[in-house]
């Protein structure tokens, strides 16, 4: 079990990480990571691992949604190299989105997001996202976009 400073760091890196997202200040997102930044999407199986390719994949995603956001984020230290941060994510989509056009329609989903930490250390090696793509696509009037 990790020690209580150790717990509180960590937590303190995470209160940062979407502070910064929602800032859209993504290089000090990138440096709440240890090493190389790597986050995975799961519902549309992208993996962006690197610099270049985090921060492309945010620019895309504020492109299409300029007011991203967190609401009600949760943490939970489920063990000693890993945090659970659980909260809604909302936004409208204003821009292109997996290839669709823009709806200007808002959406909001619950979200888990599994934080991955170096052994005994306190930045994060991996940000693995579950949401429910399907709600999303739906709210934001892009159901088109789903497989038939």
């Amino acid at each position: 079990m990790i020690d209580e400073q150790l717990r509180a760091k960590r937590l303190a890196v995470l209160a940062e990480h979407f502070a910064s997202e929602v800032d859209r200040e993504f290089d000090r997102t990138i440096a709440t990571f240890a090493g190389t930044p790597r986050y995975e999407i799961i519902p549309t199986g992208q993996v962006h691992e690197g610099e270049d390719e985090v921060l492309a994949y945010h620019r895309a995603q504020r492109t299409a949604f300029p007011d991203q956001r967190h609401d009600g984020v949760t943490m939970h230290v489920a063990d000693d190299d890993t945090v659970i941060a659980e909260f809604d994510l909302l936004g409208t989509n204003l821009g292109a989105f997996l290839g669709g056009e823009p709806t200007g329609q808002a959406f909001r989903v619950p979200t888990i997001a599994v934080f991955s930490f170096e052994a005994g250390g306190e930045g994060i090696t991996n940000e693995r996202v579950y949401l429910d793509l399907v709600s999303l696509l739906t709210q934001i009037g892009r159901t088109d976009l789903l497989p038939s």
